[in-house]
């Protein structure tokens, strides 16, 4: 076996309860228990996830806080200012929250960060909610380490309700917030943390039309409004956030796909126009990931992230699709620029010996804020470790980075022993964000590296499978039954299968060379089509034998479905006689 493939492990036993009981292969049924899924009501739910599975919010930390005053403000018509961050969460979060906040009766204030005016909710942005004449603000995707922005608010008697999901500072005082809505606040209770915010925001605002129904809010004049058509704006963030697609996220990302696929919203509609994504095509969470969240991204990354909430809300398909166009020019500017910087930062660490650290820390005059993170995910894919890469923007005098984590590495925690070095930093243990003097960035290389180094290297195996099948096994109905698993992502990732001594008939490099095409061969003489991206460099040749590591899966071309394996690795078979 490859030393970077492993086989997980079941127990026959449960493997055969499973098959029984669901009647499914016994591949899915291994799948299932990699997932932590056994037999009986919980595996029938997970593989027929639906709204009624969703947990009440009882014991969300700052909800009971909250609900009062948006009750009062919904019966008032009040003025209410909302903030979401300039990322795809923070942009789907602050959409539903006006939507529906609009619905529940308030007049709304809405505004999106801007990578030029800083990280999160600040100062300014309160102001300018306050000038408006707002009697309450509600963030999402940010505040929770906003102290002196949401102080300010204070300062004009105007409150704030934190919606978010990133990790709480351990502080003495508490907080200056009217409610704290964050599933890691110590007092929390519900038994899920993962959500998203937009997917927070569904909760708080599902609670709110819960409350004011019960108080006769909703009549003729103000029909009470359907949450769920805000599941497709929950989808988006969801994934595009990279949390885990599990219990919560599982069930309101299935939904909101469904709603997706109705493309009832203009701009989501010209977003897919635009990126090439037909009317027939399934749109499913890869799409999320690969066509509309770096677009919707993309505003944000290099300024204002108002283009991405614009598409979002654009009432008609003319302004749908002028909206898109816009982003479609940014997305590509965004393109551009990240390829420059990435190219200049791996110039840079060919002369540091990356490979000697625990860590990749790296820094540039004139990159690009907005492009950081990206740049951070990549060179970690490259290195396998985790990586910082860090702006330095020479008007302003500051320095902004991104932080992404690998091999079980908690970036928190790692950049709260650095802190000293830092102006603020925020996030969770797997992606972050900092600032900095310039001037400071060496002595934070050294203590981060250190932390890195401290908290000890864990295990990574490259390619877990959760079944070993003869490639005779596979089938339509095996890639199908698969794909009831889905949506993919964190938390649930692709199952993964692995055949041994597998025949090569034919393979070739295709794209720009990095890709292999490859045609193999069962042990009957059927040939399976696979395509391997990035693999070009490993293409084995013809009549050769393999052990492949692939996702089963039905790809469509030309109106013709067929069976295809997504190829993730392979190695030359030690079994080849």
């Amino acid at each position: 076996m490859s030393s970077d493939c492993s086989i997980r492990v079941h127990d026959d036993i449960l493997v055969s309860e499973l098959t029984a009981e669901l009647g499914v292969h016994d591949v899915t049924a291994r799948c299932l228990l990699g997932r932590g899924v056994q037999k009986g009501p919980l595996a029938k739910a997970f593989l027929e996830p639906r709204l009624s599975g969703l947990r009440p919010p009882t014991g969300l930390a700052g909800l009971a806080d909250a609900l009062p005053r948006l009750v009062q403000a919904a019966q008032s018509g009040e003025r209410v200012g909302v903030f979401g961050d300039y990322d795809v969460d923070g942009v789907t979060t602050a959409t539903l929250l006006t939507e529906a906040l609009e619905a529940f009766g308030m007049k709304v204030v809405t505004q999106v960060a801007s990578r030029k005016a800083g990280y999160g909710f600040t100062v300014e942005a309160a102001q300018k909610f306050v000038d408006e004449g707002c009697t309450l603000i509600i963030t999402g995707d940010c505040g929770t380490s906003d102290i002196p922005s949401i102080e300010r608010a204070a300062e004009h008697s105007v409150p704030v309700i934190i919606i978010d999901h990133h990790t709480v500072p351990s502080a003495d005082a508490p907080h200056p917030s009217l409610a704290l809505i964050n599933p890691f606040r110590a007092d929390s209770e519900f038994p899920f943390q993962g959500m998203a915010s937009v997917g927070l925001a569904f909760y708080v605002m599902g609670a709110l039309r819960t409350e004011l129904r019960s108080l006769n809010h909703f009549g003729a004049s103000r029909p009470e409004p359907n949450v769920t058509t805000w599941l497709d704006l929950v989808a988006m963030g969801t994934v595009a956030d990279l949390v885990p697609l599990s219990h919560e996220n599982r069930i309101m990302t299935t939904e909101g796909l469904r709603h997706l696929n109705r493309r009832a919203r203009p701009g989501v509609d010209a977003l897919l126009e635009m990126a090439g994504v037909k009317r027939s095509e399934l749109v499913t969470e890869r799409t999320i990931g690969w066509k509309l969240g770096p677009r919707l991204n993309a505003p944000g990354r290099l300024g204002d992230a108002q283009a991405a909430l614009d598409v979002l809300r654009a009432p008609d398909r003319y302004t749908a699709q002028a909206a898109a166009r816009l982003i479609e020019t940014i997305n590509n500017e965004r393109r551009t620029e990240q390829d420059k910087v990435f190219a200049e930062a791996m110039e840079r660490l060919e002369t540091e010996s990356p490979t000697e650290h625990s860590a990749i820390v790296v820094a540039g005059e004139g990159w690009a804020h907005g492009v950081v993170g990206i740049i951070a995910s990549r060179l970690v894919d490259h290195f396998q470790k985790p990586a910082v890469v860090i702006a330095i923007d020479t008007e302003s005098g500051e320095a902004r980075g991104s932080a992404r984590s690998f091999g079980g590495v908690n970036l928190y925690n790692a950049l709260d022993v650095s802190s000293e070095n830092l102006i603020r930093f925020g996030g969770h243990a797997a992606a972050a964000g900092l600032s900095m003097l310039p001037e400071h960035i060496n002595s934070f290389r050294e203590q981060f590296l250190a932390a890195v180094t401290e908290q000890g290297p864990e295990t990574v195996i490259a390619y877990e499978c959760d079944a070993e099948v003869g490639a005779d096994q596979v089938s339509e109905h095996l890639a199908n039954e698969l794909q009831t698993l889905a949506p993919f992502g964190k938390g649930n990732a692709e199952p993964l299968l692995m055949s041994r001594n597998v025949e090569v008939k034919a393979s070739r490099r295709v794209g720009d060379g990095s890709h292999l095409k490859l045609t193999l061969k069962d042990e009957h003489g059927r040939e399976l089509s696979g395509i391997a991206f990035g693999l070009g460099e490993k293409d084995p040749g013809a009549g050769n034998r393999i052990d492949v590591a692939y996702m089963p899966a039905i790809t469509e071309w030309a109106g013709r479905k067929r069976l295809e394996l997504s190829i993730k690795n392979l190695w030359p078979s030690a079994d080849a006689s």
